[in-house]
């Protein structure tokens, strides 16, 4: 085993199962994936505070370790963004052709 592999954080709060969310990292016992946590923190800048105030059935632990997993999954969690928004591109253009 690595050192990097040995050093890997544990998640207790994040989950994978294939019935939520298509199999995408959720918090646990929730269908809340981890990517919209990053979007509304990371991407349109609300303070976790602020963001367990708006989603009041998660907690401020739940919300920091979604933030750290995805710090060591960027990678992942940045094409499941990029994907979900390409999606919603879609589906927001008129049905003109």
């Amino acid at each position: 085993m690595s050192l990097t592999q040995k050093l890997r954080a544990k998640h207790p709060y994040i989950v994978s199962i294939k019935t939520h969310c298509g199999g995408s990292p959720v918090i646990a016992g929730t269908k809340f994936p981890v990517r919209s946590v990053v979007f509304y923190i990371l991407r349109q800048g609300m303070t976790p505070e602020e963001f367990v105030k708006e989603f009041s059935h998660l907690s401020l632990s739940q919300v920091y370790d979604a933030l750290s997993y995805y710090y060591e999954n960027r990678g992942k969690i940045d094409k499941e963004l990029s994907l979900r928004e390409c999606d919603l591109k879609i589906q927001a253009m008129p049905n003109n052709v």
